[in-house]
């Protein structure tokens, strides 16, 4: 789903650190602390982890899982394209 380096890299490119992280997904910080501290893939509690990921996209990163269309073909995280505001093309 998520690797412990998308955390930390989804963190870095937004600019904020763990706590903000936490308060966006609505967990604690320690569970933010366990899972950025994780090898490869994050486990935890599905639940907690789609919370993660869901306040990262909201936060306007894509997630880039294997086989994923990349330049690279590897993993990775990139912010998305902001959306056209209203009126604009």
């Amino acid at each position: 789903m998520i690797t412990a380096a998308q955390m930390r890299a989804a963190r870095a490119l937004l600019g904020i650190d763990q706590k903000t992280l936490a308060a966006r997904a609505g967990v604690s910080l320690p569970t933010i602390q366990r899972m950025e501290a994780s090898n490869g893939h994050v486990r935890g509690v599905v639940d907690t982890l789609v919370k993660v990921v869901e306040a990262l996209e909201a936060s306007g990163i894509e997630l880039i899982g294997d086989g994923a269309e990349s330049p690279s073909g590897g993993r990775g995280v990139r912010l998305k394209e902001p959306a056209p505001r209203e009126g604009q093309s």
